[in-house]
């Protein structure tokens, strides 16, 4: 069976997040080893220089490489500027990916300030989620939901309409 992880920067502070993402992984149960690797955010002031927040990735960055770096692990950088995918070729890649070898697929979800950029040139692939700003817990929340639905997808369940 195929694991899954999210490995993100922050924790989900408000309950009604907590729960949307505790149903989607209870779901995902029946598909795959689901987790959720929360590291922290570095702490940065009011109105941090590019130095400190390069210096603050950098040091995400740093806690995220043990699990970017397993063996047979695929991973996906979730950038703002990257392509877009629908549901439907989400499901294909978690395929192919599974398919061709790899046993972990690991979604990576930065700070508010994005992902160091050596993680996103390490990754295997670039996913945006939406040309929109989405609100950082509900960016997690809605990937939640799109593993959900890609694994729903390949397993031919209603869920996806």
């Amino acid at each position: 069976m195929t694991a899954v992880n999210i490995i993100c920067v922050g924790k989900l502070k408000e309950s009604y997040w907590r729960e949307a993402c505790e149903e989607y992984a209870k779901r995902l149960g029946g598909y795959c080893r689901f987790g959720v690797v929360e590291l922290a955010e570095a702490r940065l002031g009011q109105k941090p220089s590019q130095n400190e927040i390069k210096a603050a990735l950098s040091a995400e960055a740093g806690a995220m490489k043990p699990y970017l770096s397993q063996k047979g692990a695929y991973n996906i950088a979730l950038c703002v500027e990257a392509p877009q995918i629908s549901s439907e070729e989400l499901a294909e890649k978690i395929e192919r990916t599974a398919v061709s070898g790899s046993s972990v697929i690991n979604f990576i979800i930065g700070s508010s300030f994005g992902l160091d950029e050596e993680i996103k040139k390490s990754a295997d692939m670039r996913l945006g989620l939406s040309k929109m700003t989405l609100p950082h817990q509900l960016a997690r929340v809605v990937l939640h939901e799109q593993i959900y639905r890609a694994f729903s997808i390949l397993g031919g369940g209603k869920y996806h309409k």
